[in-house]
């Protein structure tokens, strides 16, 4: 090989190089996209082609979520899927419904988004954002705190409930004894709790076992209703669904009387973490996505940080025992929940078909209001990752 050819090798190498550096340069200082607010009452909408997204893509993203709505009906398959029913409930819901926002922007809608119906377990997800709120006023010094320093009711007296944390409740590790509203913490018993009924087993010490458990839950909602001195739904609204522009129609509810008790002598009802009894959260496509923008942007809404971004990363990070679930948020670190979406992506998730679906990595917030279970969120997240052209 001749000096001269060796020379041209190498020239073109340097040539190469500066191309890739060039490149990686260029993507490096390429500025993020900002994020839109919508303010209270409006939001304003955007083609697909301004976010980077393909329109006909996306299309059937919407076409494949219209075709695939929850056949979930209260009636029929309340009572027989979960039991006695201790709250209220809906006589009827509206259609499968939902968003798609990217960078708080709306680029789809499908149904009827203005309908408030029960979200069921997505309640867990807000009730993890409250329970935020506590921590950052330092009513909660540490998750790693034991309960019972903190509330004195009786729920937390036996030697095996005084070791639960409040860390070992938000990851539904908590393994609390007792009966709470009329509901044994056990589930036993096809009458009290359908198809959910448990079969008797072994109760483990708090933070070594992982079971989704409502009453537990419930317990959790009632023990934080304590640390506030007042009900849930007044801390969310004042804390989070005020700022961030949400409607008046939603509400947070729990047993009515049955689940009401005195707080600083004054009667608070006592919401559940979900709708598996009655009651709940019920709420409409438009204040979910709201929500979800929030979280999508770490707790921040146009400069104001409503929500720790350090309580978020934390409660989007895997517990030791569960499955891919952090403080009552469902996780895809290992993408076995949603093998088509990113490791980072996670959701809020209600049964019938309820879902608050956050991608940080893509800056989109999928809202799915009565979806078919399975694999059809999965669909709608392969067929919306399909849509997305540009960062």
């Amino acid at each position: 090989m001749t000096i001269d050819s060796l020379n041209r090798r190498f020239l073109t190498g340097l040539a190469i190089w500066a191309a890739l550096a060039s490149a990686l340069a260029a993507q490096s200082v390429q500025p993020k996209r900002s994020v839109y607010f919508p303010p209270s009452g409006t939001w304003q909408h955007k083609m697909p082609a301004d976010v980077g997204m393909d329109a006909v893509k996306l299309k059937e993203a919407i076409e494949w979520a219209e075709s695939h709505g929850s056949k979930w009906d209260f009636e029929q398959d309340q009572v027989r899927t979960f039991g006695r029913v201790l709250g209220a409930l809906p006589t009827q819901r509206a259609a499968t419904n939902g968003i798609v926002l990217r960078y708080g922007y709306i680029v789809a809608e499908f149904g009827n988004i203005r309908t408030n119906d029960p979200v069921y377990s997505v309640a867990k997800s807000f009730l993890s954002t409250t329970a935020s709120l506590a921590f950052a006023r330092g009513l909660i010094h540490g998750v790693d705190d034991r309960v019972a320093e903190y509330i004195h009711d009786g729920g937390y007296d036996s030697p095996h409930n005084a070791k639960i944390t409040w860390k070992n409740h938000l990851q539904q590790e908590s393994e609390w004894e007792g009966e709470l509203w009329g509901k044994n913490a056990n589930f036993l018993g096809v009458e009290e709790y359908g198809n959910g009924q448990m079969k008797p087993r072994e109760i483990h010490d708090p933070g070594t076992y992982y079971e989704y458990n409502d009453v537990r839950i419930n317990r959790l909602a009632l023990s934080l209703a304590r640390i506030f001195g007042k009900g849930l739904p007044e801390v969310l609204k004042e804390n989070i669904m005020d700022p961030i522009g949400a409607s008046s129609e939603w509400k947070w509810q729990g047993y009515g009387a049955k689940s009401t008790t005195q707080i600083n002598g004054k009667p608070v009802e006592s919401v559940s973490g979900g709708t598996r009894w009655g009651g709940g959260l019920w709420i409409n496509s438009l204040d979910l996505a709201r929500f979800g923008l929030l979280i999508l942007n770490k707790g921040n809404w146009e400069g104001k940080q409503l929500v720790s971004s350090k309580w978020i990363q934390e409660a989007t990070t895997r517990s030791e025992h569960g499955p891919d679930y952090g403080y009552l948020w469902w996780l895809n670190t290992r993408q076995k929940q949603w093998p088509s979406g990113p490791s980072s992506s996670f959701a809020a998730i209600g049964n019938g078909g309820n879902i608050i679906w956050i991608d940080p990595e893509h800056d989109i917030v999928l809202v799915w209001h009565w979806h078919e279970p399975g694999k059809a969120v999965d669909g709608m997240i392969q067929r919306l990752m399909a849509s997305v052209t540009a960062p």
